[in-house]
């Protein structure tokens, strides 16, 4: 609670190479959202008075944030065009912000003030390796999603699927990695052994003097280049077995901690690639009616490896349509229930989930948040 605004927050952290970052962003981030949403407290107490909950002189009526104004100059009066007497006139933009992204601003804070304090006070206390966060928060209606990493979250809704969540990984944000090295300039992120420019395989010394395909940051398609000794440098981003990694090393490049992380073997840091900026995508529950079984599910990326976002959303509904209505944990059950099918069953050839499929041996954790307003969404 907030000087009276209460709100309410889950989070799911992912750690790797230690667990340290995550417990510390599991006891701490909470509070720096708290602190981040202190000093809106003013702003949104106000709002809620405010139909389109909109900040500007005149409420915004319509999805458009930006107006054209019109405005006289203070030189000048009626006259012949380009004379001192012509009334000048300007248009400028004039946005309108509504509350909404202040929240989603104070959400962003909060992630790069709990990266900060971990790269603060990893030494004293001993905090090891990164972690993914994805976190929710419900406030005067709304639910606001942030996710930083490959956790995920989906809305299911009468049936519908409502992504809430992106994940980010170094084939989903290749072209920003790409760019970080051009638009600033620094190849020695790269310690000359790596290159920013991605090939469709990897290439071996006897291709020299040949063309091969590539592309750069600025590009989606595919163009060919002259291969020479350059060329010959590990790529920025690699595919081992199933996944993406930053210089061989991380499959995700958005999260917390990771101050220490290096190249294996080597003096290169990965965190320059890495970002702490999460994701936000909000969700207007009065908007909408939902029903017992219209929940928000999140889910760390060892679920999501093995299980589509329509068989989560299935699993749950089904699940939750056998409960008794009145039982109280019938979405904790819910949530056991698709861990155990991304776990799968013991057979002959390992753990193995519907159609034969390998099941996750991936840590999972998962939380099913009932979405009708008759709950408190606790």
């Amino acid at each position: 609670e907030t000087d009276g605004i209460t709100f309410y927050y889950w989070a799911l952290f992912d750690g790797h190479a230690g667990a340290g970052a995550a417990v510390m962003a599991s006891k701490l981030l909470q509070h720096h959202v708290v602190e981040q949403l202190q000093d809106l407290v003013d702003i949104l107490k106000n709002s809620t008075s405010l139909p389109p909950t909109c900040l500007g002189d005149e409420p915004e009526t319509t999805s458009n944030s930006r107006t054209l104004t019109r405005a006289a100059s203070l030189r000048g009066s009626v006259g012949a065009p380009g004379s001192p007497s012509t009334p000048q006139t300007r248009f400028f933009i004039e946005k309108k912000i509504t509350y909404e992204y202040l929240v989603i601003g104070a959400i962003e804070n909060a992630f790069k003030e709990m990266d900060s304090q971990i790269e603060r006070e990893r030494t004293s206390y001993i905090v090891t390796g990164g972690c993914t966060a994805l976190i929710v928060i419900y406030l005067l209606g709304k639910l606001y999603v942030g996710n930083a990493g490959d956790s995920r979250a989906i809305i299911i809704r009468n049936g519908e699927i409502i992504p809430m969540s992106s994940e980010f990984t170094p084939e989903t944000e290749r072209q920003r990695l790409q760019y970080l090295l051009v638009a600033y300039m620094q190849p020695q992120l790269l310690g000359n052994e790596f290159t920013h420019l991605e090939f469709p395989r990897r290439v071996q010394r006897k291709e020299l003097g040949k063309k091969m395909l590539y592309r750069d940051f600025n590009m989606t398609g595919w163009e060919f280049i002259l291969f020479d000794e350059n060329r010959l440098l590990l790529p920025l981003i690699s595919k081992e077995e199933k996944r993406a990694r930053v210089m061989a090393t991380i499959g995700v490049t958005r999260g917390l901690g990771d101050h220490d992380l290096k190249v294996h073997d080597s003096n290169i840091h990965i965190k320059p690639f890495l970002s702490c900026t999460p994701e936000v995508r909000v969700y207007d529950l009065l908007q909408h009616e939902h029903g017992a079984d219209d929940a928000l599910v999140l889910a760390t990326d060892g679920l999501w490896d093995v299980l589509s976002n329509e068989e989560v959303a299935d699993a749950i509904t089904n699940f939750l349509a056998n409960c008794d209505p009145d039982d109280p944990h019938r979405y904790t059950l819910a949530a056991q229930d698709v861990v155990m099918r991304a776990r799968g069953v013991l057979k002959d050839r390992g753990w193995r989930i519907s159609n034969d499929r390998l099941g996750s041996g991936d840590d999972i954790s998962v939380y099913v948040i009932p979405l009708m307003h008759g709950n408190k969404l606790s």
